[in-house]
């Protein structure tokens, strides 16, 4: 039997046909290297013996280059042995802020607002665990205030860019609700290349076959969030204006998706039911979703799936493809969600707003998107948008007559 949703999931029965959420300012931070499949090809050979189904494997994911903070020679994957935990988060430390506050002040400018307008950050991250959390060091480097209200997210993996934005949406309708405002700084960064000697290390331990080492990267991703009230300079254009989501788990799925903690960081928990459960979960979470958004509806009736863009996370082309036909979408309605896997990997939780951004970069789409994600419980994450900002021959839609 196939698992289905626990009883009484976070769906709103109603949203208000106008919430006013907004983002504002969107962006995506990927490091400068890019590796390719034979990458691990060369690590694995030069440190263990032959592991060739997971080498054959990862030949074949469909993705061309991923994203990563070092190449295939960056000391911290060349030592003798894998790096500690401890080693691991020193180096996000730095090089995870440094990416992470990148990002930030790339969404902070094009929302046009300044450090000091944040109210509240919203941060996640699976790729490391300190405390303070890294959060606390972002914050401090961009010069946000101290009584910046933050908040960071655990646990939740690839759903966690998805979550984030989720957090942030409701707490800036509670800064509504009391009439104040709420400029939610969204935050989500990983580190997973570094990830690749203890992966390796358990593949050659165990003989298991462990594809997640074939799949992941680095990225970080932001975006700032506005209930609008009390603006306090010219806003832009919104990248998109939030009409609702969905968070459901998944009944007894907890130990087909994972990140569980080790001396060498963190081990990838990733079975072959995924994609088949991710596929099959779409379309009831997509029913349910659009039914508690009234504003969408046409003489009683709810939009099909193909009347809307997909910004998929792309945990792997088996669940893009599965969503795809499930769904009976096209290729050109998870076009972002390609894009980004055959370019960048999967980074987890930074992806979900890298394609996002991607999306809104790659000309006039559709007015109204599907952003959805899965993580670890297995959770699904799923929230519709809609797009202001279409364009038409480069003008925006609003300005044709």
């Amino acid at each position: 039997m196939s698992p289905t949703a626990v009883e009484g999931t976070t769906t709103h029965d109603h949203f208000e046909s106008d919430l006013n959420l907004s983002i504002l300012g969107l962006s995506a931070e990927y490091p400068p290297f890019r590796v390719k499949s034979d990458s691990l090809e060369t690590l694995a050979n030069r440190f263990y013996l032959p592991l060739k189904k997971v080498l054959s494997i990862n030949r074949y994911t469909g993705i061309d280059t991923r994203a990563a903070v070092g190449d295939v020679d960056h000391p911290l994957v060349n030592q003798p042995t894998a790096p500690s935990i401890t080693e691991l988060n020193d180096f996000f430390r730095k090089e995870g802020v440094g990416l992470s506050v990148k990002a930030c002040k790339k969404a902070i400018e094009e929302w046009g607002g300044t450090v000091h307008e944040i109210t509240h950050v919203v941060s996640t991250t699976c790729t490391n665990s300190a405390n303070p959390g890294f959060d606390h060091y972002v914050t401090k480097e961009l010069g946000l205030r101290a009584g910046v209200e933050k908040v960071l997210l655990h646990g939740i993996g690839c759903s966690g860019g998805l979550a984030a934005i989720r957090a942030a949406a409701n707490l800036a309708l509670g800064s509504s609700f009391r009439k104040k405002p709420a400029r939610v700084l969204v935050l989500a960064c990983e580190l997973s290349s570094v990830l690749v000697r203890s992966e390796l290390d358990s593949i050659d331990k165990e003989q298991a076959t462990r594809i997640g080492v074939c799949l992941f990267s680095d990225c970080a991703s932001a975006c700032v969030l506005s209930n609008g009230v009390a603006e306090e300079h010219e806003v832009p254009t919104p990248v998109y204006q939030l009409l609702g989501w969905k968070h459901e788990i998944l009944q007894d799925t907890e130990t087909d998706l994972g990140f569980d903690v080790d001396p060498l960081g963190w081990k990838v928990v990733l079975t072959s039911r995924v994609p088949a459960m991710a596929a099959a979960a779409v379309s009831p979470a997509f029913q349910d979703l659009l039914r508690s958004v009234p504003a969408l509806q046409t003489n009683g009736k709810s939009p099909v799936a193909s009347q809307f863009d997909w910004a998929l996370h792309p945990g792997g082309s088996s669940i893009i493809t599965g969503v795809e036909q499930a769904m009976d979408l096209s290729v050109d309605h998870l076009r972002a969600s390609y894009e980004i896997y055959v370019s960048c990997g999967n980074s987890s939780s930074a992806t979900i707003m890298a394609v996002m951004d991607q999306l809104r970069n790659m000309g006039e789409g559709r007015e109204h998107v599907v952003a959805c994600a899965f993580g670890p419980g297995i959770s699904l994450e799923m929230m519709l948008l809609r797009r202001p900002k279409s364009t038409i021959d480069g003008l925006l839609s609003e300005e044709v007559d």
